[in-house]
């Protein structure tokens, strides 16, 4: 725990001024426990026994005013405590998410989409309750704690001595609850993320479940990991729930002793009835605070679990790591130069050697799992190669900072983006909207037409995954995009797909002009697409086994003969 707070302090700071007013208001709320005992004593001797009249006035009024004081101080801890802990978990939502945004796309790939939400969502929640609730009350317990075992001391030291000589009893096995709860509390959490990452995929698949009729098959796999979320839940309330009994049993021993020694006292007149009762108030008041200690502490085990989660994904360095040099000009020149990629224990890339100058137009073809998409992926730096080097403009591309590197790149790719927004702010995406280059977009990407027939044309709203859209007509949109960021250099992995014969030949002809002076690269899955290339590579198993035009590789390439065949129209 300790470890896990010293990781919060550079975040608590910056909250010095909220701290500060939830101090004062744990401060009067701990002197209005402390008086509440304290009146106990002239109640009873003043009050009851010697009948002053005055005190009739005194002591009422001294209760409201305690409970004045006490009720201000309940009232800033709990605004104060909550704004810093709805602050904090608003912040901590940003930082994580962008921490896993501009991780390597490795850890996305490998990360389901269930486990990350689940971190952005319920484990920063868990931080909420810590930092906002747990922490504060916490050092008020404490505090509380300090100033009634001294006020009991004060009273009487023998007595206080009995009454609380059981106190180290209890500390061994909350410590030992705590430990279990911890361990609990992560697996429930890493469950949670399983339960997540399940809903996540359903909602996501719903189609072809719908299509397979396998609603019951989801539902019963659903079923499996929700019951496990919930036995293990149930362990962390059998364990933690002890607590609170284990503490009643030891206030009960120590109130045992109280009036046991406390009662023998008065008997022999060495202790006055008000001095007793303000003393077992002050036992009884001092064990609830104990109490609440003891479950506060098995709570935080759940909220330090979950901040290890956190701050473990926040721990993670990149494996590609960003450059210093910003690419403003266009990318006029890309040379792969001996690069080698390994998955595992097989190449994805193999001893690659490539040159691609401006206006070139370069195809690449092969069988599934060649390494086409990974040779494009490089580019993006999803990637960064084990051996050899990828130059752009005769600069390394591990030297050019990744923002200013994508900025100049085109990717469309057979798998679209459509986000719940406007249209126009789907071909615009991260740029400003202009409205004639986002018409202008549409047009080349054949798409003016549907667009025109929707209610609100480019402004019309897109639901999610563009669920209110076509297949074609959401490539289209996507070939939009990457026409509309005026990139100097393309990348088409099977983008177009989803279209019909006469459209893919309509765009590519737009898209031909439009890239004369950019570079191109494109996976296709249609001969038409590829057979008019400045330069058709051919890969298999990560190598490029055949390169040339497509008259040239019909001739020379038995591999290319039969991929051409397949790919005939």
């Amino acid at each position: 725990m300790r470890k896990i707070l010293k990781r919060y302090m550079p975040y608590i700071k910056e909250y010095k001024l909220e701290y500060l007013l939830v101090l004062v208001g744990i401060i009067f709320t701990v002197g209005a426990t402390t008086a509440t005992a304290h009146i106990m004593k002239p109640l009873m001797d003043e009050m009851f026994i010697e009948k002053k009249e005055e005190m009739l006035y005194y002591i009422p009024i001294g209760l409201v005013v305690i409970y004045f004081f006490k009720s201000v101080g309940r009232y800033m801890q709990s605004v104060f405590m909550n704004y810093i802990g709805q602050h904090i978990v608003t912040r901590f939502r940003e930082i994580l998410l962008e921490k896993i945004i501009n991780l390597d796309m490795s850890f996305l790939y490998l990360n389901r989409s269930g486990e990350l939400i689940s971190r952005v969502t319920n484990d920063i929640e868990r931080i909420r309750y810590f930092v906002s609730n747990m922490l504060p009350e916490l050092f008020r317990e404490t505090l509380t704690v300090i100033a009634l075992v001294g006020y009991v001391i004060y009273l009487n030291p023998m007595l206080a001595f009995y009454s609380l000589v059981v106190l180290p009893v209890a500390v061994y096995p909350i410590l030992l609850i705590g430990k279990k709860l911890k361990k609990y509390s992560r697996r429930s959490q890493e469950k949670n993320a399983d339960v997540v990452a399940r809903l996540s995929e359903v909602f996501n698949n719903s189609e072809i479940i719908k299509a397979n009729a396998t609603q019951r098959f989801e539902l019963d796999r659903f079923s499996v990991q929700n019951r496990q979320f919930f036995k293990i839940n149930m362990k962390s309330v059998y364990v933690g729930d002890i607590v609170s009994p284990l503490m009643e049993i030891v206030g009960a021993m120590g109130l045992a002793a109280v009036i046991f020694v406390g009662g023998r006292e008065v008997y022999e007149g060495r202790m006055s009835v008000g001095e007793f009762t303000a003393f077992i108030t002050a036992v009884g008041l001092v064990f609830q605070p104990i109490r609440r200690i003891g479950s506060i502490y098995s709570k935080i085990q759940d909220a330090v679990a979950a901040s290890e989660r956190v701050f473990e994904t926040l721990d993670i360095k990149n494996k590609i790591v960003d450059g210093d040099k910003v690419l403003k000009e266009d990318i006029v020149h890309v040379e792969f130069k001996s690069v080698k990629l390994k998955y595992e224990d097989s190449y994805a890339l193999n001893n690659i050697n490539i040159e691609i100058k401006q206006g070139e137009n370069i195809a690449l073809v092969g069988d599934s799992g060649g390494g086409k998409s990974t040779f494009i992926n490089m580019l993006l730096r999803f990637y960064d190669p084990d051996e050899g080097e990828i130059l752009i403009n005769g600069i390394n591309i591990k030297e050019f900072t990744q923002d200013s590197l994508k900025h100049h790149i085109s990717l469309v790719t057979q798998r679209i983006y459509i986000f719940q927004d406007t249209l126009a702010s789907n071909v615009a995406y991260g740029q400003e909207i202009d409205e004639q280059r986002v018409i202008e977009a549409l047009t080349l990407a054949d798409a003016i037409d549907f667009v025109n027939s929707l209610e609100n044309g480019i402004y019309s709203k897109m639901e999610e995954f563009g669920s209110n859209l076509s297949g074609g007509q959401r490539q289209r949109v996507a070939i939009a995009r990457a026409i509309y960021k005026h990139a100097s250099l393309i990348l088409l992995d099977e983008a177009t797909s989803a279209l019909d014969n006469e459209s893919e030949k309509r765009i590519q002809n737009a898209l031909d002009k439009y890239t004369k002076d950019k570079i191109t690269i494109t996976i296709a899955h249609r001969l038409s697409t590829i057979e008019h290339a400045d330069k058709i590579l051919v890969m298999q198993k990560g190598k490029i086994i055949a390169n040339g035009k497509h008259k040239e590789l019909l001739e020379s390439s038995e591999v290319y003969q039969r991929l051409a065949g397949r790919l005939k129209n």
